[in-house]
């Protein structure tokens, strides 16, 4: 049964309602805007935040983006606050409070608690002028015209722009602590932005007797089982002083094989690969994945400041360790 519905109509009216609920929220990135950052900024303790309902469902993301950008943050619900959970509020703390009425009875009743802690309360709603923004240290505006739902019922422009003013506290924060790709890794260490920016060549690299090693004298015939013993499709040849002189590849073996050369009686030095590519333990894994994208090959070797080889890296590694 076909539906006269007209859903894609309908999706985009939804998209250009809540488009132009966060382009209204230009008029409100004012004084009390930057007064909420001062307070966030001088806030030795916690940001707490609070909301019902929808607007609770906000704060939780609120909280969560606060986190994770370097802005201590927990969310605490407003029942369950009344019950016990006020003990985890401290007067060094600041309350960022969320209700798009500002009416919300369950928040109200934690104001006088507030006020008596004198801890800061940042509310957040769509009516200033509400109890929420007669009672908060500072206001942030979060009017909209109308809500995308064809009833005008339920949260939707509205939550999109609370979300939107989290996010805006969040990032201003986040630039006035200088906060670093370092340190957003270090609070996302299990996360695939937190390995990139985190695990290092040293930590996925094959060392010790996993590293595929061949003197520059060898057979080619000898290298080829170290190449199958080691398994990682490539060996590192070096010169009596142990200094990295060359790569031998799988590459390397398929050119051989092509020349049709003699690996009993040719040596590695003949056919290696001279002045291959390098990297270093203490690179980002990323940065060296980089390397061997642009210059398409599989494997690197990894040296010491003397170019002695220390270990070897191959495609597999990176795939392994959720690099790419």
């Amino acid at each position: 049964m076909t539906s006269t519905i007209d859903f894609v109509q309908s999706a985009k009216r939804v998209i250009e309602i809540e488009s132009r609920a966060i382009n209204g929220l230009y008029q409100y990135i004012d004084e009390n805007f930057h007064s909420a950052c001062e307070l966030l900024m001088q806030c030795s303790g916690k940001v707490i935040v609070c909301g019902m309902g929808k607007s609770g469902h906000i704060g939780r993301k609120i909280a969560a983006t606060l986190a994770s950008t370097g802005t201590s943050s927990f969310f605490m619900h407003p029942g369950e606050a009344s019950h016990g959970d006020l003990g985890m509020l401290t007067k060094q703390d600041v309350v960022l409070a969320i209700s798009n009425s500002g009416e919300t009875s369950e928040l109200l009743n934690l104001l006088p608690a507030f006020k008596r802690m004198a801890v800061p309360i940042i509310g957040m709603s769509g009516n200033p002028k509400s109890e929420l923004g007669k009672h908060s240290t500072v206001h942030l505006c979060i009017k909209v015209e109308e809500e995308a739902c064809s009833l005008g019922l339920a949260p939707t422009s509205s939550t999109t722009a609370t979300l939107v003013m989290g996010d805006a506290l969040a990032v201003a924060l986040l630039d006035a602590k200088g906060f670093t790709s370092d340190d957003f890794a270090l609070s996302h260490p299990a996360g695939s932005l937190g390995k990139k920016l985190l695990l290092r060549i040293k930590d996925i690299m094959h060392s010790g007797d996993a590293l595929p090693l061949a003197h520059e004298q060898d057979s080619v015939s000898h290298v080829l089982l170290e190449v199958s013993r080691k398994k990682l499709g490539m060996v590192a040849i070096v010169d009596d002083k142990k200094t990295l002189v060359g790569v031998f590849t799988d590459g390397d073996l398929r050119r051989l094989i092509d020349a049709q050369v003699d690996v009993h009686s040719t040596a590695i030095a003949d056919v290696m690969t001279r002045n291959g590519k390098t990297t270093k333990e203490g690179v980002l894994a990323a940065e060296a994945l980089s390397i061997m994208e642009k210059h398409q090959i599989s494997g690197l070797i990894v040296t010491d400041d003397e170019q002695k080889p220390v270990g070897a890296v191959n495609i597999q590694d990176f795939l392994r360790a959720g690099i790419m």
